[in-house]
């Protein structure tokens, strides 16, 4: 059996996959299939988000991250701009699915072009603290 900080980063990763195959398939004029994967990938970091909230609200503690020396301010750099895109991916999200839902597409375009790396970065990111907390540099 695996921790529910390890069900959350595999929540993360997932997300991540379908984000990466939903652009490669809009790159390959599979729009049926780009919609699928990123309603998904919207669905499946709905449920993290959730699941997220509900392991910080059980635990009541904060994990404090153990690693020394210059891995301190590489974990801290990261996490943190893990923590200030996770706030600004979703109203982005948000716009950018409502977009496409309205079947603006010029204007679903500009903003999806900033709207996936970030999304991209944070799922990838938080699979990335996960380990680092939680096996690499996981407390005693």
């Amino acid at each position: 059996m695996f921790s529910h900080a390890a069900f959350n980063a595999i929540l993360n990763g997932t997300s991540a996959i379908l984000l990466a195959a939903g652009y490669s398939a809009i790159r390959s004029g599979k729009t049926a299939l780009h919609k699928k994967l990123m309603v998904s990938a919207f669905f499946v970091s709905c449920a993290f988000l959730v699941s997220y909230v509900i392991y910080h609200m059980r635990i009541h503690q904060v994990i404090h991250f153990q690693g020394q020396g210059w891995i301190r301010p590489v974990y801290f750099t990261l996490l943190t701009s893990h923590t200030i895109l996770a706030m600004v991916i979703v109203p982005m999200i948000i716009v950018t699915l409502r977009r496409a839902w309205l079947q603006r597409f010029d204007k679903h375009r500009v903003i999806a072009r900033w709207t996936l790396p970030f999304w991209f970065y944070v799922s990838v990111t938080g699979v990335i603290v996960y380990f680092m907390v939680y096996q690499i540099y996981a407390p005693r």
